[in-house]
């Protein structure tokens, strides 16, 4: 009855409105005051209106949370001032040098440090590697407020699992993973999520231990796509075709399913560096997590240096041709473009000074230009590929099926996602 009351008297702060705290506000928002912060002016305003970008939340459903007066969406840090529970959903990316970069996160803690009041919570959904709570946003938080973690404050940890673009495991189907500082915060943290989860949770004995269940669930998935990566490569050679391999082995009941491609997004592609990162502090050199990063890593030069090759071999003008490139977010049917992989084959491309067009329909053109300096296509109008001498299929978006895509005399069709029939393609991985 003592959280169950605590839980009723909360106001909740998510910080961060993207992917993952745009859905987490929603479905707080339908049951609690929420108040939804990011210091994107321009995406408050639109959410604002209905309109999420990101296509994870519809219009409907939006405008109905902040009309019902449950959420409230702001740019401005003084309205989450009256808030007793700050949940942390900022972007944990890496550097050029693949180095973790928590800027975002320490930014976030010390906002929280200025806001913050005797025994509020803040819980932090980024992912990060085992210690970044309690050793690093904890002491900003600690040094910013005056207060003392489990006497003035208390923190969690429960790591975001949302797959972008995925309209069947959404956030509240998903079992939720929580931690607390202590044994009384994890239970109120955990009955919180609960409210909201209908899969239920998952209380770890630790905020490490959920710091590190959840850096492990992208690196394995990282390691078993580097796996399948290196096959292509292998049976390409062979003249094997690798998706007949993995139909036929996939036959046996505890073979595990995955196909070849590119590796990116904000997820997979990052999080194993996060974990080298802690175990190289330690004094423990990873050999199996960075030697599948390298492997998949190398996918977007190879796909592109494949396609040069079969160019050749047709008799196909390299220099000076025009290759198109269908899709540039880093999965079908999502508009994330972030730490896409299909950027490795057009620059990789370029180098060779081949002109390239890439066509996208899910991808923003301003967003891909500022972020990339590339121009895309207009999304309204399919382009000729009588101007092509090259197409890589490089993103499944299903509109893709609905083209004519068959291979032709004068021209490749590289296929990286294995998504149309053997026999319309010249390569695939």
């Amino acid at each position: 009855m003592k959280i169950d009351k605590l839980i009723k008297e909360k106001k909740i702060a998510i910080i961060g409105l993207g992917y993952v705290g745009l859905p987490l506000a929603v479905e707080f928002g339908k049951k609690y005051t929420t108040v939804g912060y990011d210091i994107n002016s321009k995406r408050v305003v639109e959410l604002t209106k209905g309109l999420d970008s990101t296509l994870e939340i519809d219009e409907s459903t939006l405008n109905k949370v902040i009309r019902s007066g449950g959420l409230f969406l702001t740019d401005d840090k003084e309205k989450i001032r009256s808030c007793n529970v700050y949940i942390v959903t900022v972007p944990t990316p890496t550097d050029k040098y693949n180095k973790p970069e928590l800027l975002p996160l320490i930014k976030a803690s010390e906002i929280i440090a200025e806001l913050l009041k005797q025994d509020d919570i803040v819980i932090y959904e980024s992912t990060v590697y085992p210690g970044v709570t309690e050793d690093v946003c904890v002491p900003i938080i600690e040094n910013g407020s005056n207060l003392k973690l489990n006497k003035g404050f208390f923190v969690g940890y429960s790591p975001e699992r949302i797959n972008p673009g995925d309209k069947e495991h959404t956030l509240t189907k998903i079992l939720k993973i929580t931690s607390g500082s202590n044994s009384e915060s994890a239970d109120l943290i955990d009955a919180l999520y609960k409210s909201i989860i209908e899969a239920g949770t998952f209380k770890a004995k630790s905020i490490k231990v959920a710091e590190a269940a959840k850096v492990i669930e992208n690196s394995q998935r990282d390691i078993n796509i580097a796996f399948v990566n290196e096959l292509s490569k292998i049976f390409t050679l062979l003249e094997i075709d690798t998706k007949e391999v993995l139909d036929a082995a996939g036959t046996k009941w505890n073979f595990l399913k995955f196909s070849p491609g590119l590796v990116g997004g904000h997820c997979i592609g990052v999080d194993p560096y996060y974990l080298a990162q802690k175990a190289q502090e330690v004094g423990y050199h990873p050999e199996i997590i960075l030697a599948g990063r390298r492997v998949n890593d190398s996918m977007g030069k190879y796909v592109a240096n494949q396609l040069i090759k079969i160019m050749m071999k047709k008799g196909l003008t390299v220099l000076n041709s025009s290759v198109l490139i269908l899709g540039f977010t880093f999965k079908e049917n999502c508009p994330d473009i972030r730490n896409t992989r299909v950027i490795d084959i057009v620059n990789e491309l370029l180098s060779f000074d081949i002109r390239i067009d890439i066509f996208d329909p899910w991808a923003d053109e301003t967003e891909v230009f500022n972020n990339y300096g590339l121009q895309v296509l207009k999304k309204d109008c399919f382009p000729d590929l009588s101007n092509y001498s090259g197409v890589v299929l490089a993103v499944a978006h299903d509109e893709f099926i609905k083209y004519d895509l068959k291979k032709k005399d004068k021209m490749v069709i590289f296929d990286v996602k294995g998504f149309l029939p053997i026999e319309n393609v010249d390569a695939r991985l």
